[in-house]
């Protein structure tokens, strides 16, 4: 067997493409429609959102910190524009992706702020902020919903255009992922983000500033669950306190799942985006063939404990390492 074939076994991307592909293999015998193109298209476009925010959780975890507030900023930034297009029915489309993509990127700042200049682990910092924009999202609405008769309809129409088979949605997942491959592997940010993770001493060394890549890896994280925000909302035609609640620990389990190690340092844009479809794919197949809801969580948690097993014993060499330690140098 050549070297290029075994080390494309031991790929953490490799074995999740086959156990997706197991897993519908063996849903589709006991329920063929499962998988149909059509179906396929919706499974995607209802994981897109959750692969933009393991997008974004992927970079902050990769510089050895953690954001658990995605989820409430997706709910207060989609609830911000939805607020906002009940008020100005007629604002352009524009308007709101970039309103919810710079609501996303502020409330992302001000956890990296807190992360970088009073050194609060990141962990409490968005903790913290979770409850607070939850809090604001009460604040703003009262505790009202705002529903689908609220919206314009171009508003709720724009993720679910159709281009060439897929919804707007799918697509903007795609191109966001296709942009986070080019910083990652292609731009000197993306390879401090490798570098403050894999050896933030090290790092220091060569001038990188840990605090300020952070800091930037937190804005990237809060711009995309902004943009998620807007999309979902506008999706589902709905928007109140509680949407998306406990969604953080999806997108964690997403990162996870597809090899980025909490320890930081290792991972890449192909594995997040396999995390989440994997978790797309369980999330989606399990009603069809009546599993309980109270399984669906165990096998999801299950996944979780193996994939933080996997990781744990894992090789470190055989992720990407930017930066050695003196005494690997040595």
């Amino acid at each position: 067997m050549s070297a290029s074939l075994t080390s494309l076994l031991k790929s953490r991307e490799a074995i999740l493409v086959a156990v997706i592909a197991l897993v519908m293999v063996l849903i589709s015998t006991r329920f063929p429609g499962f998988v149909a193109l059509s179906n396929l298209v919706s499974v995607f476009n209802d994981t897109s959102p959750l692969i933009l925010l393991a997008l974004g959780q992927m970079v902050v975890i990769l510089t050895r910190c953690i954001d658990l507030s995605v989820a409430a900023n997706l709910a207060l930034t989609g609830m911000v524009c939805a607020m906002l297009n009940v008020a100005y029915p007629d604002l352009p489309i524009v308007v709101s992706l970039v309103l919810a993509v710079f609501l996303g990127g502020v409330m992302g700042a001000f956890n990296g702020i807190l992360v970088w200049k009073l050194g609060i682990p990141p962990i409490v910092v968005t903790l913290g902020t979770m409850t607070i924009y939850r809090g604001i999202i009460f604040l703003l609405s009262d505790g009202s919903w705002v529903n689908s008769h609220e919206m314009s309809a171009h508003f709720t129409g724009f993720p679910r255009q159709v281009i060439l088979g897929l919804p707007v949605l799918s697509w903007i997942a795609i191109v966001m992922a296709g942009v986070m491959v080019l910083v990652m592997t292609r731009t000197a940010l993306g390879r401090s983000f490798y570098a403050v993770g894999g050896n933030p001493h090290a790092a220091v060394y060569t001038g990188i500033d840990v605090g300020k890549t952070q800091f930037i890896a937190f804005v990237i994280s809060g711009m995309l669950a902004g943009l998620a925000g807007y999309l979902w909302i506008a999706r589902y035609a709905v928007a109140y306190v509680d949407i998306a609640g406990g969604f953080e620990l999806d997108v964690v389990a997403a990162c996870v799942i597809g090899g980025i190690s909490i320890a930081g340092g290792l991972g890449t844009v192909g594995g997040a985006v396999l995390g989440a479809l994997f978790l797309g794919v369980i999330k989606n197949a399990l009603p069809v063939i009546d599993v309980s809801p109270f399984w669906q969580l165990a096998i999801s948690g299950a996944a979780i404990i193996l994939a933080v097993t996997f990781n744990t014993r894992a090789d470190r060499t055989k992720g990407r390492v930017i930066l050695k330690s003196a005494e690997q140098a040595q």
